[in-house]
């Protein structure tokens, strides 16, 4: 249950959801572009502060108010949620966990205000799913890093003035670098033409020689891949909310529909099968709502006092969260379709857009085939297997 804080919040990112992303969420999908006003906006209302310390200038939220909000901008519009969820969750989480003193100093209080918004490079080409097999190169010439390589799929990666880039050095394996994008040699591609969240800024980012600085090292060497596979379970429980909001939003819109539409003299809503899509949907984006916040639950804890892996540990609970939410949302989206039926087909209605958006939640930050795997793998481990 919420806090009567956190409803407050939680009405005040519905309102702001409501004035700033909705009137404009079919624009920016036509024109495959957000607007530089609407992540001025979101600075201003401390939404690019979320989890960001409050020593450091952000709010300092607690994980559930945080998904509470993101739950509501992914209502407005999912490719805004999108990029607020990296920003705020791995790219923050793993400086505000891993970075030095002089590290958090220097890009936390900048996230937070939003002049830096954050990106994150891991996937490549020929790594996807599977982090651990990184082409990408960082090398150490005695005075500065030098990075190479080609990353895929970094939303936020033209836009970004800070970007944590995973590469294999040469003797400790995967490490984690804070790539500034000003930096000679770092270059973004054109942005990709996707299904679904259109707006986002997703690009390829090649890396030809970007020399940084020694301390541009987060954490430990070679413990990059630990790093990663840590922050994306935070990454996947915002995806479990953002696929929350995009479910409620198609629910709502078919709602209003079915109130409105006219068929044999009466509203389509009186129709008993057309009250069971709804229901349906209800029901499956509502567990995925309750499955996220139990994965926050999890996060929270083990981050305070530590953690256990298997069925109950947070790995599993994040691709549980994931999976439940992401397929409720693309469930709840094409029964909203069939309830508007040819209209719901068009362009002009938003539930098309809204499938198209959903099915984005099942394949980003590890398809739901990688989740069951997940899943699976935990159980198998809980259950005796150490090799999962």
């Amino acid at each position: 249950m919420l806090n009567d804080e956190q409803l407050e919040l939680q009405q005040l990112a519905r309102d702001f959801a409501e004035a700033e992303l909705r009137p404009y969420t079919a624009i920016w999908d036509e024109q495959r572009s957000l607007d530089d006003s609407v992540f001025e906006k979101l600075a201003e209302s401390g939404f690019l502060g979320m989890m960001i310390p409050e020593e450091h200038g952000g709010l300092g939220f607690e994980l559930a108010t945080y998904l509470t909000v993101l739950e509501e901008l992914a209502w407005g519009d999912a490719a805004v949620a999108l990029s607020v969820a990296i920003h705020n969750g791995p790219v923050a989480e793993l400086v505000r966990r891993h970075g030095s003193d002089g590290q958090k100093s220097d890009w936390l209080p900048r996230m937070a205000t939003g002049e830096v918004l954050g990106a994150f490079a891991l996937s490549e080409p020929e790594s996807g799913s599977d982090a651990s097999s990184i082409s990408t190169t960082a090398h150490f010439d005695g005075y500065e890093w030098v990075l190479d390589g080609t990353k895929r799929w970094v939303t936020n990666g033209a836009r970004a003035g800070l970007v944590v880039v995973f590469a294999r050095t040469d003797e400790d394996g995967l490490s984690a670098f804070l790539v500034p994008t000003d930096v000679a040699g770092y270059m973004a591609g054109d942005q990709e033409k996707t299904l679904g969240m259109r707006a986002s800024e997703t690009v390829s980012v090649r890396l030809n020689g970007v020399r940084l600085p020694a301390d541009a090292q987060v954490g430990e060497a070679g413990q990059g891949l630990r790093y990663a596979l840590e922050v994306l379970d935070l990454g996947r429980i915002g995806i479990a909310m953002q696929a929350t909001g995009i479910g409620r939003a198609a629910i709502e819109h078919a709602a209003g529909y079915a109130l409105e539409r006219q068929q044999f003299g009466r509203p389509i809503a009186r129709f008993g099968a057309l009250q069971a899509k709804l229901a349906d949907a209800a029901q499956r984006v509502a567990g995925g709502r309750a499955l996220a916040f139990q994965a926050g639950a999890v996060w929270s804890r083990q981050a305070e006092h530590g953690g256990r892996r298997g069925l109950d540990g947070v790995t599993a609970q994040a691709a549980i969260a994931k999976l439940a939410a992401s397929e409720a949302a693309s469930f709840a989206s094409d029964e909203a379709i069939q309830i508007f039926g040819g209209y719901g087909y068009m362009r002009h209605y938003p539930v098309e857009r809204l499938l198209r958006d959903a099915k984005g939640t099942e394949i980003y930050e590890g398809t739901n085939e990688i989740m069951r795997r997940v899943i699976a793998g935990e159980i198998l481990r809980e259950a005796g297997d150490e090799n999962f």
